[in-house]
């Protein structure tokens, strides 16, 4: 009798001890996903801030000209407001 519960605990143990080694492997797993994630989620962030600088950069190369060509038309504005200043200073 003493024979037979032997073996029994002996198997009770060992599948106790294999169920504590499952629940550690699966914390470390676990562990591991929620750094992959958070690291993944830091990459996202930092897509989506090169994304929006990437638009700002189209936008500021399309506007540019735009931008060239009225500071060169406010600047032939005022050549000709001070031509005609200057002619009407100069005339009587």
């Amino acid at each position: 009798m003493a024979d037979t519960a032997a073996p029994a605990t002996l198997d009770y143990a060992e599948q106790v001890a294999r169920v504590l080694r499952s629940n550690a492997e699966t914390e470390k797993f676990v562990a591991e996903q929620r750094k992959l994630i958070d690291e993944q989620t830091k990459l996202q962030a930092e897509a989506a801030k090169l994304h929006a600088e990437t638009l700002k950069l189209g936008r500021d190369r399309v506007l540019a000209p735009l931008s060239i060509a009225f500071a060169g038309m406010a600047a032939a504005a005022a050549f000709f407001g001070a031509g005609a200043a200057f002619v009407k200073l100069l005339s009587p």
